[in-house]
């Protein structure tokens, strides 16, 4: 462990952590010194995350959060504080993607699923993380929301309207907590190279095309990297980012600019 790095000695909880963009935030914070609880639903994935980062020489551990459930969050946030002694950067970072449906179709199934994950799950995150960051003197909240709370994507109704949730209640955190020492922003990804895109686009009826496509939507060209949102989540969990709260981060390629 980089006992100089960036977050040297903090304590970070990532949720989602096991894969794509949540376990390039974990490496990342743990390459820069804190001691990560790697969190997520999928357990071999997330043991095997966190045995290689102990590998590296980090003090890891691994536990099994579902984030739509408040008795889960209450004994992963329980069980970081008696393990770590304290929590200082909080990830929200877990999420689920859904397409597909336009409006006059949509399975109202489908979009509580959606919701559960993606926005219930960050107030939860918020509610029980949160509070222990408070009572730990204060610290940094990074919300995942992404690109699509800014630009409507067709046959996305429940991921827009979750994710565009994410960034006000990231602001409505930022806002109330200011004066407790706890900084939350949110950073909104364009289409990352992740598993979870890349079985979006296989179950499009034309996978090539609609990769094609994702691509040209970026004006940069291509899709991100997962280690390019981490820096991102990196800037706002370290004190570079003392000063601020409530901010947003488009980290998406120029997506949203035409």
């Amino acid at each position: 462990m980089d006992t100089n790095g960036r977050v040297a000695g903090k304590v970070a909880l990532v949720t989602g952590a096991a894969s794509g963009i949540g376990a390039a935030i974990a490496e990342r914070l743990s390459e820069e010194g804190a001691r990560v609880v790697v969190a997520d639903i999928n357990i071999e994935a997330g043991e095997a995350l966190a045995a290689e980062l102990r590998a590296g020489g980090t003090s890891t551990a691994f536990e099994r959060l579902d984030v739509t459930s408040e008795a889960e969050w209450q004994r992963v946030v329980h069980d970081t504080l008696g393990g770590f002694g304290g929590l200082d950067i909080l990830v929200n970072c877990a999420g689920v993607a859904t397409g597909g449906q336009e409006l006059l179709q949509h399975d109202f199934a489908n979009w509580r699923r959606t919701l559960a994950i993606n926005l219930d799950g960050v107030f939860l995150g918020l509610r029980y993380g949160g509070a222990a960051i408070v009572a730990n003197g204060g610290g940094a909240i990074v919300n995942i929301s992404s690109v699509a709370s800014k630009a409507a994507v067709i046959r996305g109704a429940a991921y827009c309207a979750s994710k565009a949730g994410v960034a006000q209640l990231t602001k409505v955190a930022a806002l109330e907590w200011a004066s407790l020492g706890v900084r939350v922003n949110s950073v909104h990804p364009g289409y990352v190279e992740t598993p979870l895109v890349a079985e979006l686009i296989r179950q499009a009826p034309d996978a090539d095309a609609m990769r094609a496509a994702a691509i040209a939507r970026h004006p940069m060209g291509r899709l991100g990297l997962p280690a390019e949102i981490a820096n991102a989540v990196l800037f706002f969990a370290s004190d570079e980012a003392g000063f601020a709260t409530g901010a947003e981060l488009l980290v998406d390629g120029g997506y949203a600019l035409p």
